[in-house]
């Protein structure tokens, strides 16, 4: 069974969780990171140096890097309906995965820590507001991409590029800011919301 190192509050960590219900993979998670702690010992940094988390272990394979295990999953239990194999479709996913993680994630994670992971004297305002604007207009990207009756954010089908992005999804409709009307994406958010993995593994307290 596969062996997922990692809390579940942790976005990248239900990247995983809800790839595994999309692929009907049976795993066991067991908690790390934060105060859960592990990630610092000699056992995890063993398979881990950065010391974060997911850290997957399938049979004596060992993976790290959300978007990476992913992929893995997806090419090892043969599910190319989401990670395809033909080189054209492959771009339009992937370029998706590589977006959440160059720009998507660095301004999303500034708003968590900011408004949930620190006490209201010690916020950075400037720095919130510079990565609420930034957010604005990356989701507005999103909400191009999914004009013209496109329903999911590579084409007509679910991919992982709706897991890699979608994650950040909920959080953006959650976090205490000021949102544009953006009708096509909170559809795709209400899309998602339908599916069993988002259901158990993402639509969660922020914490």
């Amino acid at each position: 069974m596969l062996k997922i190192w990692g809390r579940a509050s942790s976005s990248n960590v239900q990247k995983v969780l809800w790839g595994c219900v999309e692929m009907d993979i049976p795993f066991e998670r067991v908690d790390a990171g934060l105060h859960f702690g592990r990630t610092k010992e000699p056992e995890y940094l063993a398979m881990n140096p950065n010391a974060l988390v997911p850290t997957v272990e399938d049979g004596k394979v060992i993976i790290w890097e959300s978007n990476t295990i992913l992929r893995y999953l997806a090419s090892t239990r043969n599910h190319q309906h989401l990670h395809p194999i033909e080189p054209v479709q492959r771009t339009h996913v992937e370029r998706w995965m590589d977006w959440q993680i160059s720009a998507l994630s660095q301004p999303m994670a500034v708003l968590l820590f900011g408004y949930y992971r620190m006490a209201p004297e010690k916020r950075d305002s400037a720095a919130i507001e510079t990565a609420h604007r930034r957010c604005m207009d990356l989701w507005r990207i999103v909400e191009g991409q999914l004009k013209d009756g496109r329903p999911y954010i590579a084409g007509k089908e679910f991919s992982l590029a709706d897991i890699c992005v979608g994650i950040f999804v909920h959080r953006w409709y959650n976090y205490p800011v000021e949102r544009a009307e953006t009708p096509h994406l909170r559809a795709w958010y209400d899309r998602l919301a339908n599916r069993l993995g988002y259901k158990t593994h993402v639509l969660l307290p922020i914490s």
